[in-house]
């Protein structure tokens, strides 16, 4: 319908510029003398040029958009040039060439330098660059650019969006930390280790298929050889350093807080030589196995990029679904901004099944809890959850306020 409708715009402008020719002839014809001919003969180029740009297609433009790179942490600057060639050299008085961003970026910051307005002439090749600071987490889809062109007496304009495909990956920003990882004494209480965590290769209770972050010593390669793939030993863990996040994707003003902090801890549990696995529920449940390495960080990192908030339901609910949870012998951090005593009776249940449980409650930047959080902390504790109160700015705190 809008293109319908744009293409009877220009047969109707088309029809007023001939009409104006005719009007500015007949005044000279009937008036006669030296200013109504010159009326008419100044008149004629701007004519002219209105009707051959009329025919004159925007199809013969190319465009291509250039990125300096295409992943990028959220609060990086996007760099990008927009190149754009014609094989006719037809004058064209202006142009004006933007890159659609599309909605997840129509409100950042310096948006409109992502337009700019040319003079062309006869040149053929033009291009212009533009900055985009501060890129708000997301996958965020570049796909067309527009180009405007028409003639001085804004009588003949013709537009087109061009297709140019790009996709920007904006990973959520993570501070640097030092996990130490919690050791479980049942008639002590938690207590943090220091040292970087070595799985007990002791005794081998068996094989199973190599994962992402096995190491080369492990491989069985009698059991590779006879199955013609690559197995490894499992070996007997003594004591479980593998953690579990459950991140809250409930509707929240802090989310974005929250995702930073998950990916925080996430990076410094894998830099440890801990395994860790996620769930978070938002339009949809995910859940990523508990696993290592490279790989499981760019994995986490990616669904981190693109999750919302937009959970149906409160943290507790999805934890009481989560019964699996009851059956593996790890720590689970629960990352929130609301503290309720649902949430922590839930908590208590896994608490009691002698599993590790610590409790993320994020602030804002100087933001104090408020009278009924410090007594659902409390309450907390009796039930053997550690509650720690994260602000934004100091990550880092995090591991030190476990282990006090």
């Amino acid at each position: 319908m809008k293109n319908h409708w744009t293409h009877l715009q220009g047969i109707w402008k088309l029809i007023v510029l001939l009409f104006l020719v005719i009007v500015t002839f007949s005044y000279a014809m009937f008036q006669g003398g030296f200013v109504s001919w010159f009326l008419f003969y100044s008149f004629l180029p701007f004519a002219f040029y209105g009707l051959a740009l009329a025919f004159y297609s925007l199809t013969d433009i190319e465009v291509e958009r250039v990125l300096v790179k295409k992943e990028f942490n959220a609060g990086e600057t996007l760099k990008a040039e927009v190149r754009l060639s014609r094989r006719i050299a037809f004058p064209l008085f202006y142009i004006v060439i933007e890159d659609c961003l599309g909605e997840s970026l129509a409100f950042s910051r310096q948006q409109k330098q992502a337009k700019t307005f040319l003079t062309p002439g006869f040149r053929r090749e033009l291009s212009f660059q533009y900055t985009i600071d501060e890129m708000p987490r997301g996958e965020h889809a570049l796909k067309a650019i527009r180009v405007k062109t028409g003639d001085p007496l804004g009588l003949i304009e013709k537009e087109q969006r061009i297709a140019a495909d790009d996709k920007v990956i904006v990973y959520p920003a993570f501070e640097e930390l030092i996990y130490r990882p919690l050791e479980n004494h049942y008639d002590q209480g938690m207590t943090a280790s220091k040292e970087r965590v070595q799985r007990d290769t002791s005794m081998a209770i068996g094989i199973r298929e190599y994962q992402p972050g096995d190491r080369f010593s492990w491989i069985n390669w009698k059991a590779t050889a006879k199955r013609n793939d690559i197995m490894t030993k499992q070996f007997e863990q003594r004591q479980s350093h593998d953690v579990f996040i459950m991140m809250d994707c409930a509707p929240e003003g802090r989310f974005e807080i929250i995702v930073s902090f998950t990916a925080s801890i996430i990076r410094a549990i894998l830099r440890k030589g801990a395994q860790v696995g996620l769930i978070s529920s938002s339009d949809e449940r995910a859940a990523f196995p508990i696993r290592g390495g490279e790989v499981q960080q760019q994995q986490l990192f990616y669904h981190l990029a693109k999750v919302r908030d937009a959970s149906p339901v409160m943290l507790d609910r999805i934890l009481e679904t989560e019964t699996f949870l009851t059956q593996q012998n790890v720590t689970i951090m629960l990352v929130t901004a609301q503290l309720t005593k649902q949430l922590i009776e839930r908590a208590g249940y896994f608490a009691q099944r002698k599993s590790s449980v610590v409790l993320f409650l994020i602030k804002n930047e100087k933001e104090s809890p408020s009278q009924n959080e410090l007594t659902l902390k409390a309450a907390a504790t009796a039930r053997g959850i550690r509650v720690v109160m994260i602000h934004n700015g100091l990550f880092k705190e995090a591991f030190s306020e476990v282990n006090r």
